[in-house]
């Protein structure tokens, strides 16, 4: 299992094209928030803002980039599958669950690196605009969510993937998925400001979990800055309005509740994906 985690790691950052479009949906977010969204978004909350909004988009991009990394990651499994690699692969010594660890470990090592990578950034671009780094308790608060997220994004994403059977399928797939992801994190559109039956949609994704923790550790201090003395409530509408909470009618989800959904969602997926690998064996 070694040698073929190693060769899917290889294979990977040799080709900086599968990099790239790992990286171009959260690319385009930043595109976006610097070029069109910080000015409309920061104005909006007051003259004090501007460091938590960095501090949101860049919890959001965390998310985002778990996702991307991951899944550009798993490309490497389709493309095996539609080049009939495989069949090379299960006339080796290497058995077929070996095979199928190697492509799972591989693609979750990618997305914690460039995830691990991409926080570096968020935190350069953070302190530039005027914020201050993270202290060592939330740093190590968002490198654990770093690592759970990545565990359920891999889940999913494997799950998804050991459906497909061409390149061009998966293409599509990654091209709705990199879509929806903007929406979903509520980084295009604040959850607040779409409709209710949308909001529920969206908060019943693990991504919408995994964005929100990401947030509350992040933009922790920030908020308490911009409203302190908040005497009008107005931090919690704020709050409830950017997705760092959610809540299900006025019932709001705790940390913790959210963590088991992230982690519960990623054993189930996990599962599922062994039952349907282990289905196509039969065949």
């Amino acid at each position: 299992m070694t040698g073929i985690i190693k060769r899917n790691l290889l294979v990977f950052f040799r080709d900086r094209t599968s990099i790239f479009f790992s990286m171009l949906a959260p690319f385009i977010i930043i595109g976006v928030y610097v070029l069109f969204l910080g000015n409309v978004y920061s104005s909006g909350y007051g003259e004090n803002s501007k460091v938590f909004m960095d501090t949101w988009i860049m919890a959001g991009l965390l998310a985002v980039t778990s996702i991307t990394t991951t899944m550009g990651a798993f490309g490497i499994m389709v493309s095996d599958r539609s080049r009939h690699l495989l069949k090379d692969f299960y006339s080796s010594p290497v058995s077929r669950s070996q095979l199928t660890g190697g492509y799972v470990i591989s693609s979750y090592i990618i997305g914690i690196i460039l995830t691990l990578i991409t926080f570096v950034l968020a935190e350069v671009y953070i302190v530039a605009g005027g914020g201050e780094i993270l202290g060592i308790i939330p740093l190590l608060k968002t490198l654990g969510l770093l690592i759970i997220t990545n565990f359920c994004n891999t889940a999913i994403l494997f799950f998804m993937v050991s459906l497909l059977s061409s390149e061009n399928a998966f293409a599509t797939a990654s091209s709705i998925v990199s879509t929806l992801l903007g929406f979903i994190t509520g980084i295009y559109l604040p959850v607040g400001n779409l409709p209710e039956a949308v909001q529920w949609i969206i908060k019943v994704f693990p991504p919408a979990h995994s964005v929100s923790l990401f947030r509350q550790v992040m933009m922790e201090k920030p908020l308490a800055k911009a409203f302190e003395g908040d005497t009008a409530g107005k931090l919690v509408k704020v709050k409830e309005e950017l997705g760092v909470v959610l809540k299900f009618g006025t019932y709001e989800v705790p940390p913790v509740v959210s963590l088991l959904i992230i982690i519960g969602c990623g054993a189930v997926f996990f599962l599922l994906s062994i039952y349907t690998v282990s289905r196509k064996k039969k065949q």
